[in-house]
């Protein structure tokens, strides 16, 4: 049996070392957990990549919404992948559609072949194409390693019929993770289910500090997105006592 990996979408810099704390094996980096993650900033590359250990894939995404790009946001998308690549970092996250929902198949091979030899991983923008077969074939011809999906569900536990299916047809040519609600309540039936062996979550946690000062007239709690290490610790003795 392959060994199972766990990816763990982080936000901010505390988030991704409690990631590493908890297990993870790979980090996918990411800014504005609201819009779903878009590219981090380049002081947030430079200083990740200095102080994380484990391979990191920054999201390579301008904006929150669709997966539609323009003219002007592929070229931003280029300079980022560019950018991913001068700091050495091993892979990168993205994904783009036409507006009838099929890949982007041009846009999408200019960006493996400038990412190169990074891996590409294409992510959920996957979960809303039109033909999802279809469109698996497609990302294989574009040459990306993986695609992160959810079957097509707002969470993964309703979509495992089609990451089996997509897993089955894979063989090897390219790694379907399952993510997008998974946890360590789920994780060992959606591994035996769909024999992925790479796998994906957030395992978010809301923090704030509250010796931190703000006057009570603005009635707020200034909290932000991290990562919950014991969850992410649980989630791998599950797949390594499934693995044994």
């Amino acid at each position: 049996m392959k060994t199972r990996l766990l990816e763990i979408a982080v936000f901010t810099l505390e988030g991704a070392e409690k990631a590493v704390e908890g297990g993870a094996n790979r980090l996918e980096l990411c800014e504005n957990p609201y819009d779903g993650g878009t590219t981090p900033s380049y002081g947030m590359l430079k200083k990740i990549k200095s102080s994380i250990h484990i391979p990191v894939f920054p999201i390579i995404r301008p904006r929150g919404g669709d997966f539609v790009y323009s003219k002007d946001e592929f070229e931003v998308m280029k300079h980022d992948v560019l950018l991913c690549k001068e700091l050495g970092y091993q892979g990168v996250v993205l994904g783009c559609l036409g507006t009838d929902g099929h890949i982007d198949i041009e846009m999408l091979a200019a960006l493996v072949a400038l990412a190169s030899p990074m891996e590409v991983t294409f992510h959920r923008a996957f979960d809303r194409c039109h033909n999802p077969l279809k469109s698996f074939e497609d990302i294989i011809g574009c040459g990306c390693k993986r695609i992160l999906t959810s079957g097509q569900h707002p969470s993964v536990e309703d979509g495992l019929n089609l990451v089996k299916e997509l897993v089955t047809q894979a063989r090897d040519r390219i790694i379907i993770m399952p993510g997008s609600g998974l946890n360590s309540m789920n994780v060992d039936k959606i591994a035996h289910d769909t024999g992925a062996v790479e796998f994906h979550t957030a395992a978010r946690k809301r923090e704030h500090r509250p010796f931190v000062f703000s006057p009570e007239t603005m009635n707020e709690e200034l909290s932000f997105i991290s990562v919950d290490a014991e969850e992410v610790k649980r989630i791998r003795n599950i797949l390594d006592m499934a693995h044994e």
